[in-house]
């Protein structure tokens, strides 16, 4: 009779697992083991869709030929940024929404250089105090901030927003209630807008992610368009110039990525159908990625660029912006005085600067 005490023996050894034993897959191949299942074709995350890998690099063999796209429309160009702020739970990382209506609100940021003032659907003067304690049982609201390229050539930026705002209730078939702000403190004129979170009935407003993303984009270049007309062909080519030696993240490098395969490699050789000019602007501009240490040229017309290139020419962009403000406000406000007047501190046993920010 076998004991049941040496019929259970524990022997030292590797784990063995069952089933598969292979090792776990990295998240980008199962993404890529998960689209080859799908069928022919896989979305991009620039909104179109390019052919499965199969486990290879798209790199030299059937890329696609890159043809005249929205670089070169004639359409005006606006940058829409928007996010969902939430008033309660762990997610909620926000400032309040007084102290952001203050910051929005603060000296130096008009085309004078006084202190802003809020708008809303009816009135240069609204009351964002109010707008605010509407705000306070609310779930959430939006704020978005709209940069028209040609911004400085408008009219007037609240007329636009008002008409923006209009065409967004046309939209979410919901009435709005709103305000906001026009910024002329940097390069591009731009407005922040506040919607509440709420429809006219009360409810939850909730809009889809497709059209935060790009169709108020589209509607507010549309109304851009309508003013200024359809942008002139050498408006157009001089802007693309200069992007190629942009410190800072492009649209040219927004087709570069859409381009690139998931390495991170683009092939620029010449095809059948490619358009000339834009292969011409691109090899340009990642010839600045390679100066700036963001690309690297692997044969004839041939780059990879790094996977945190975005992330690097974003965070440029952004210094970019602090120093043209800091020199605005040298040049503009200190017309008696020059830039040797001035002393940057350092710290150590220094008296303390007292003073406003």
């Amino acid at each position: 009779m076998t004991n049941r005490d040496d019929a259970f023996r524990v022997r030292p050894g590797r784990i063995r697992h069952g089933g598969n034993s292979a090792k776990p897959k990295s998240f980008v191949a199962q993404v890529l083991t998960a689209a080859r299942k799908t069928g022919p074709a896989i979305a991009c995350a620039s909104g179109g869709t390019r052919a499965p890998t199969f486990g290879r690099s798209s790199f030299g063999r059937g890329r696609a030929a890159f043809s005249r796209s929205r670089l070169f429309s004639s359409n005006r160009h606006v940058v829409v940024k928007a996010r969902i702020v939430r008033h309660q739970g762990h997610a909620f990382r926000s400032a309040p929404l007084s102290a952001h209506l203050s910051y929005l609100k603060r000296e130096g940021v008009t085309r004078d250089g006084e202190k802003a003032r809020m708008f809303d659907a009816t009135s240069d003067r609204a009351d964002d105090a109010a707008f605010a304690e509407r705000c306070q049982d609310d779930r959430h609201h939006f704020r978005v901030i709209v940069s028209p390229e040609e911004a400085g050539d408008m009219t007037d930026l609240r007329a636009f927003t008002r008409d923006l705002a209009r065409q967004m209730e046309a939209d979410l078939g919901t009435k709005l209630d709103w305000v906001a702000v026009d910024h002329w403190n940097t390069d591009n004129p731009h407005v922040h807008l506040l919607v509440r979170g709420v429809d006219d009935t009360g409810a939850d407003l909730v809009i889809s992610r497709d059209y935060i993303s790009r169709g108020l984009r589209a509607r507010a270049e549309e109304l851009v368009s309508i003013e200024l007309g359809p942008k002139p062909e050498h408006e157009i080519r001089s802007a693309l110039e200069r992007e190629v030696e942009a410190d800072r993240w492009t649209r040219l490098d927004v087709e570069i990525r859409g381009m690139a395969d998931e390495t991170g490699r683009i092939d620029l050789r010449p095809g059948g159908r490619d358009d000339p000019d834009l292969r011409r602007l691109m090899i340009g501009r990642l010839q600045k990625l390679n100066k700036m240490g963001l690309a690297v040229s692997v044969g004839p017309s041939q780059w990879a660029v790094q996977l945190e290139a975005e992330r690097t020419l974003r965070d440029l962009g952004l210094r970019g912006d602090i120093i043209k403000t800091m020199h605005r406000a040298f040049t503009e406000r200190g017309q008696d005085r020059g830039i040797g007047d001035y002393a940057i501190e350092s710290g150590g046993d220094a008296a303390p600067i007292i003073g406003r920010l």
